[in-house]
């Protein structure tokens, strides 16, 4: 089963939508990806979430799972109405908290065969992410690419 991860700028705007909706269902339905995770900490991530609540509703054979940084039993969380479930990368019980996402998302990338992406400005850990999906080869699809500041 393929799965996909997402990554995008924290302040990113609803405007993507369209895009994101289209990749997603791109994704579903040209690369057999079957399984989606996101975060839950930024507007990139709140958008990305809607969207794939109504790509399930189109495709109820995918799964949805909510990816959490921190432990479940220090932190938590519900799993969001439309989703599946929490992941929580194993691994991570020792990693210090102000560390947990960029480890996270870095396990997620070391484990998916495709990333979603809206990346755009230079100085963030979205870029780095990004870069580090590259030299893994992951299949990307970066919707901020020609994304100019002030757009």
């Amino acid at each position: 089963m393929s799965s996909c991860f997402f990554i995008g700028h924290r302040e990113t705007k609803g405007e993507i939508y369209p895009q994101l909706e289209a990749a997603i269902e791109h994704h579903i339905t040209q690369c057999g990806v079957r399984e989606f995770i996101v975060g839950n900490y930024g507007a990139f991530d709140r958008v990305v979430a809607r969207a794939l609540a109504a790509a399930k509703v189109r495709h109820p054979e995918i799964t949805l799972l909510l990816l959490v940084p921190y432990h479940p039993a220090e932190r938590p969380t519900e799993t969001p109405s439309g989703f599946d479930s929490t992941f929580y990368p194993p691994g991570m019980e020792n990693v210090p908290r102000k560390f947990a996402i960029v480890r996270a998302n870095r396990y997620m990338v070391e484990h998916v065969d495709y990333l979603i992406a809206y990346v755009w400005h230079p100085a963030s850990n979205a870029r780095d992410l990004l870069a580090y999906a590259e030299r893994r080869r992951v299949t990307l699809t970066n919707l901020g690419e020609g994304h100019r500041p002030g757009e």
